[in-house]
């Protein structure tokens, strides 16, 4: 479950990225995103020891408490950063990479299928580390989006996304190539 210095970790996080914030503790008692984090990861581990039931329900307290929406079954990195966070959703077979940055309003969703039968493996998702999604964005199906890449805000993401890139539009577009090392 949650260890003091995961949490020491987020906490860090968000002060680095966050302007507003100015003191750990004002982030251990008003970041949403950093509370969705601990109840996630307590919730995880209900759902790893196949308590599904408590763990959606757990899943649903937090939720209820913090405006944001993460499956229990969800892999969530290191030093992930929900700001804001109001009306997030992250699937259950989504991969969040470590060092990512998710505004508000993001969702990491699956598709419409087209039968039951088509809800089976990977249907959300995969984030490299470093990725930054803006406000609003959609990241639909078993899409990976690369290492460092961003997604801009309202962008509705279809198809993979390379390391390195700027993704936007609806249906999103690469408009800035990965950089050549």
């Amino acid at each position: 479950m949650d260890s003091p210095s995961r949490l020491q970790e987020d906490i860090k996080a968000v002060r680095e990225r966050d302007p507003a914030a100015r003191t750990a503790l004002e982030v251990f008692l008003t970041s949403p995103g950093v509370c969705a984090l601990g109840w996630h990861r307590v919730a995880n581990w209900l759902w790893r020891w196949e308590w599904f039931l408590v763990a959606r329900i757990v899943s649903s307290l937090s939720r209820w408490f913090t405006g944001i929406e993460i499956h229990p079954g969800a892999t969530l990195g290191r030093r992930l950063v929900i700001d804001h966070g109001m009306g997030v959703v992250i699937g259950e077979t989504a991969v969040v990479g470590d060092d990512c940055l998710l505004y508000h309003g993001v969702t990491l969703g699956g598709k419409i299928q087209a039968s039951r039968d088509e809800t089976t493996g990977k249907r959300h998702p995969t984030l490299g580390n470093g990725v930054l999604v803006g406000a609003g964005a959609a990241i639909l199906g078993p899409v990976t989006i690369g290492d460092g890449a961003t997604v801009a805000a309202l962008s509705v993401v279809l198809t993979d996304i390379p390391a390195g890139a700027l993704a936007l539009g609806i249906p999103a577009k690469v408009k800035k190539p990965t950089k050549a090392k």
